[in-house]
């Protein structure tokens, strides 16, 4: 009788995981790093690279994103979208970065920083519409979830902008110049309306973004309509409902409503664009 091999003591599988490895040494150096507070002057001290950031909240890690090129104007896109929300400061902000070499760019860094920190409960902005640009007019009539980030802190139209066009003016240079300025989405049609356009406004050189919408939609023709989402402002020709609608604006009057939202949930309908370069 042939005697049985003994139990596999002496011998078994090695198996490296060089995209664990990189993930957990990447967020070691970060975690060396002292978050700085999130404005233009920290943001203009960073170098024009590529590399992988993050975001704090309350001294909270929130978010992991990264950029191809460059690291302060992606970064920079951020500041603008909170600085354009309500219920959220930018004074309690702050961020990290830290730049990689381009060879690493394809193993996606900021998916293996995000991976990491899901084990500990961080990272809770991404995936949850944070990093998102404007999904476009397709997506005008879908529910947001009670969760996503524009439901958390829905824009702002009580914001002042400044370096707007004074005195009288036709209301289509007003709409070049304010959405230059508006910290979110402002999407409006243009093609084909021209005449439209061509309503006179008595404009001044700091406006609320609520003043602008007032006096645009008393400027155009009867039909036309701005529309609050959550996340954007939209303005077409056309009186229509929207699910998730905050305010219309409509012949220079704002009328509030109740939004609805759809459950809570993992936000994946939507991919996050700082995959892509910037």
């Amino acid at each position: 009788m042939t005697p049985s091999p003994p139990r596999s003591v002496h011998f078994s599988d090695f198996r490296l995981s060089i995209t664990k490895a990189l993930g957990d040494q990447l967020a070691e150096s970060l975690d060396k790093l002292t978050p700085a507070p999130l404005t233009t002057e920290n943001l203009d001290c960073v170098e024009r690279t590529a590399g992988v950031y993050q975001l704090y909240h309350r001294e909270e890690l929130v978010y992991v994103g990264k950029a191809d090129q460059p690291l302060p104007s992606r970064i920079h896109q951020h500041l603008r979208k909170v600085s354009g929300r309500r219920n959220i400061s930018l004074q309690d902000m702050k961020f990290t970065c830290l730049y990689v070499a381009e060879d690493f760019s394809a193993l996606a860094p900021e998916r293996l920083l995000i991976k990491t920190h899901r084990k500990n409960g961080l990272a809770i902005w991404n995936n949850n519409g944070f990093g998102n640009k404007d999904p476009g007019k397709r997506r005008d009539e879908t529910l947001v979830k009670e969760n996503h980030f524009d439901a958390l802190y829905p824009i702002d139209v009580d914001r002042k902008i400044s370096g707007l066009p004074s005195g009288k003016v036709e209301v289509g240079e007003l709409l070049i110049e304010a959405s230059k300025r508006i910290p979110y989405t402002f999407r409006y049609d243009k093609k084909g309306h021209s005449k439209s356009f061509r309503g006179i406004v008595d404009s001044s050189d700091t406006l609320s973004i609520d003043q602008v919408f007032r006096l645009t939609t008393a400027a155009l023709p009867e039909d036309w309509q701005i529309t609050i989402l959550p996340g954007r402002a939209i303005m077409y020709p056309e009186p229509r409902i929207y699910p998730s609608a905050l305010s219309y604006y409509r012949r220079g009057a704002a009328t509030e409503v109740t939004p609805q939202y759809g459950e809570a949930g993992l936000i994946t309908e939507e991919s996050e664009d700082d995959t892509n370069s910037s």
